[in-house]
């Protein structure tokens, strides 16, 4: 599948890049220059850039930037530092960095700007191949729905895990658009993902595209799996255990249940730089807690059409507000990466190699 983002979602731009920012998202599309450390560890921190495979391959572009001005020791390992620290689940963040780290700890330090720059552009295009094959593996998933039952391939999904996401055609939504692209009828249920909403995300993506989909509150999954308006079930992830357990945005574990209930079938879309078999289970996880205001406050568009933030509860309010939870492998029908769908115990015999990589 040949898939060219409509906006790229991170490009080099002279001795910065230029990210789509994603915060705007779907009110605006706004594209913002980041030129210096701190602005980008600010854009991953801040979810002005979010996915787990397009926050590695940022991270990436900032080690770059970084090392421009300075390639010392001292600087690497300072950027190195700096950008692990900004999101804790998404292993994608920290494969990236350990991959820069070997590729320019050997060098000099003269040679190491040209080389971060072409490491991290390397990293960008090998997730456009990435999003490319699990497109194509995953198209497999919904040419079965297609042939086994009249009507549209109904896939639910959740948070975001297309292009907005990633580099490319995503992981979740990539066996979408190339069954689209196929002609094969497919309708999306979009699950709006409170707290930060980037399931509006999707939503916006599958529109532009023009693939049919309805938005549905999260709470709705329950109902519309048990009714049988759901033939399959499609997950990004930002990090999968050795075991198969897998990370993603809050709500996840919560479908994978009501899929299991149903009798509908749960896949993760992951590519190898999600998985981290040096995570045994679920419970090594990290979990992220994010501030409250992202729970308090929605934000739209007020009735002249400008941006606004609604406070919807006051200030002082209690919060728990964790960005992920853990579906165990024992729910999971399968994992789709870019070399195949396994059983969500059997990445290894995919990635044999890679095992001790990380």
């Amino acid at each position: 599948m040949h898939f060219i983002q409509p906006i790229p979602t991170i490009r080099r731009d002279g001795d910065g890049v230029v990210i789509l920012d994603q915060t705007c998202l779907p009110q605006r599309t706004e594209t913002r220059c980041l030129a210096t450390l701190a602005e980008v560890a600010t854009a991953i921190r801040d979810m002005q850039v979010r996915g787990a495979p397009l926050i590695g391959a940022t991270a990436a572009y900032g080690v770059a930037i970084a090392l421009t001005r300075d390639a010392g020791d001292d600087a690497l390992e300072h950027a190195l530092h700096t950008l692990a620290a900004t999101r804790p689940t998404a292993v994608n963040l920290h494969w990236a960095l350990g991959r820069m780290g070997a590729r320019l700890l050997p060098l000099a330090p003269g040679a190491r700007a040209e080389a971060a720059w072409l490491e991290a552009e390397a990293i960008r295009l090998e997730d456009q191949e990435t999003c490319a094959a699990i497109g194509t593996h995953g198209l497999a998933l919904i040419e079965s729905v297609a042939a086994r039952r009249p009507g549209p391939a109904r896939v639910m999904t959740h948070c975001n895990a297309g292009w907005v996401a990633t580099c490319g055609a995503g992981t979740a939504l990539a066996p979408v658009y190339a069954a689209h692209a196929r002609g094969i009828a497919v309708r999306v249920l979009v699950s709006e993902t409170r707290p930060r909403n980037q399931g509006l995300l999707t939503a916006w993506e599958l529109r532009e595209a023009g693939v049919p989909h309805a938005l549905i509150a999260d709470n709705a999954a329950g109902l519309l799996l048990a009714r049988g308006e759901v033939d399959l079930v499609i997950t990004g992830a930002d990090r999968v255990a050795a075991n198969g357990d897998t990370a993603n945005k809050v709500g996840t574990c919560l479908k994978a249940l009501a899929a299991r209930d149903a009798g509908v079938p749960f896949y993760i879309a992951a590519p190898f730089s999600t998985l981290d078999f040096a995570c045994p289970d679920g419970g090594a996880i990290p979990i992220e807690d994010r501030a409250a205001d992202e729970l308090l406050c929605v934000a739209g568009l007020d009735a002249n059409g400008q941006p606004a933030t609604l406070r919807q509860a006051p200030a002082d309010t209690q919060v728990l507000n964790p960005a992920f939870d853990v579906t165990p492998a024992r729910l999971i029908d399968g994992i789709i990466t870019e070399r195949g769908i396994a059983a969500a115990g059997a990445l290894r015999e995919l990635f044999p190699a890679e095992e001790g990589a990380r």
